[in-house]
């Protein structure tokens, strides 16, 4: 059973050669065997999960058509999940159980999956190496001495460790991409409105793009394919017809793809292992048939300032609503509360929470939003119309995923971390384009990724090329 992907569970468990309570047995052994070092979980739910696979064994001839039936996923901890702990790896939330489900975990759950537990994360989303967390930083499967990257770092490394199936994330700007390069997985963020935010933790609300985590490219389109689709709930959401992904991947069809690669993203500080590693993908395209050629766009690092000011706008904003008195205050009495209000505000949130609600609220405050929040917002626009342009003439682009290989602990003390973590997957992520990251080589034991970014809406044929890559390099 070690380290399979859904689709090759799912045909072990259609030919019932492992049971649903087989496979999720040896994943929470596999928790509790190694997640003691990894900490990629925050809450596991051991009793619930046994009880669902044991009910789908019984009831085997009604649930085995289900897409997902008998498969043990991980959901980051930014899922309101009914009846499971839900905490953002915030203090703030401390005992916050939801009484609803999400759009995305509810589609999951019909179609037959069985949730493990909730992953861990930075605090609210806020970091690209997921030592922000209240409950204690994620390590890095590949070397513990390393960041698994964030802010989905905990389903990253849980996917990477064989934790689970597979996870779902989130992506705001690098948020899927960077940690799953770093922990050597495959990471999908959808056009921005593709997937319902429902039920989702509002850290960027006009970024904010769940997706999933998974061991191949054909496990990602698979979950896609459930997730994807117009919510009544969200205004945001795309309001027409969504594409059976899993059923139409095809890698042939990388033969004649024109691909574009950006020279001012190959201009940045990219390590030469990581440089090296993208240039033999490029060679193994051509190979394959791609077309492939450079082009200019605009300086990443506009991206970045865009990503700077607009998510840290939002994110005060949104935070505003965790103001001690509306979560987590189930069953305590009158002097408890008082004294989580007076203290919550203050405590609950941590040093790099703190800092991006006062850099959003300072951008957003009168006399300065014209200057900094609404000049960020007309840039952006700018850096959505060039991307635009350049990607009406070619099928996708590609670069490397990140600059570097998994860093350390040390190297995220810079307040600027996460974006220079994440200049290579801002632009695309502001524009709202989907984009695919997958593993394309190490250097020494740490993994690199190579990341496809699509049209708005044109998830199939990112997903259609990174296939034909995967199967060109196992």
């Amino acid at each position: 059973m070690e380290n399979l992907t859904i689709t090759q569970i799912r045909e072990k468990i259609l030919k019932k050669e492992i049971s649903a309570e087989e496979i999720t047995k040896y994943y929470l052994n596999r928790i509790e065997q190694k997640d003691k070092e990894l900490n990629s979980y925050i809450t596991v739910s051991k009793e619930k999960a046994l009880e669902r696979a044991k009910k789908f064994d019984n009831n085997f001839e009604n649930e085995k058509d289900k897409r997902l039936s008998g498969i043990p996923l991980s959901i980051k901890d930014v899922y309101s999940t009914k009846d499971i702990l839900t905490t953002c790896a915030s203090h703030i939330l401390d005992g916050y159980t939801p009484v609803y489900e999400s759009t995305v975990t509810k589609k999951l759950l019909n179609e037959g999956a069985i949730f493990l537990g909730k992953t861990n994360l930075d605090q609210f989303c806020h970091g690209s190496s997921t030592i922000t967390s209240y409950y204690g930083p994620t390590r890095n499967p590949h070397d513990l001495e390393r960041l698994p990257g964030g802010s989905s770092g905990g389903s990253a490394a849980a996917v990477a460790a064989d934790l689970c199936a597979s996870s779902l994330g989130t992506e705001t700007a690098g948020s899927l991409r960077q940690p799953s390069s770093w922990c050597g997985v495959v990471g999908l963020k959808p056009t921005y409105g593709r997937v319902s935010r429902y039920g989702v933790l509002a850290m960027g609300s006009s970024l904010d793009s769940p997706g999933p985590i998974s061991k191949s490219v054909q496990d990602a389109a698979l979950l896609l394919s459930v997730i994807a689709g117009y919510d009544k709930k969200d205004f945001s959401s795309y309001n027409m017809p969504t594409p059976n992904y899993f059923d139409n991947l095809d890698s042939s069809k990388t033969k004649g793809m024109k691909i574009c690669i950006p020279k001012e993203y190959l201009d940045m500080e990219i390590e030469e292992g990581v440089l090296k590693n993208f240039e033999k993908s490029v060679e193994i395209l051509k190979q394959l048939g791609a077309q492939i050629e450079y082009v200019n766009v605009l300086d990443p690092s506009l991206a970045m300032s865009v990503y700077t000011i607009t998510c840290r706008s939002e994110v005060s904003s949104n935070l505003a609503r965790y103001d001690g008195t509306r979560y987590g205050l189930e069953g305590k009495d009158k002097a408890s509360v008082k004294t989580y209000f007076e203290s919550t505000r203050g405590e609950g949130f941590g040093k790099e929470s703190k800092r991006r609600v006062m850099t959003g609220t300072y951008s957003l405050s009168a006399g300065y939003a014209d200057e900094y929040f609404k000049k960020s917002e007309q840039v952006r626009q700018i850096v959505k119309e060039d991307l635009e342009k350049i990607l009406k003439r070619y099928d996708c682009l590609i670069s490397p995923t990140t600059p570097t290989p998994a860093l350390k602990d040390k190297d995220a003390d810079n307040p600027l971390f996460g974006e220079m973590s994440d200049i290579l997957a801002e632009g695309s992520s502001e524009a709202g384009f989907p984009a695919i990251s997958i593993p394309n080589g190490k250097v020494g034991a740490l993994p690199t990724g190579i990341q496809f970014v699509g049209r708005i809406l044109d998830e199939q044929t990112i997903l259609n090329i990174a296939k034909g890559l995967e199967e060109a390099t196992i």
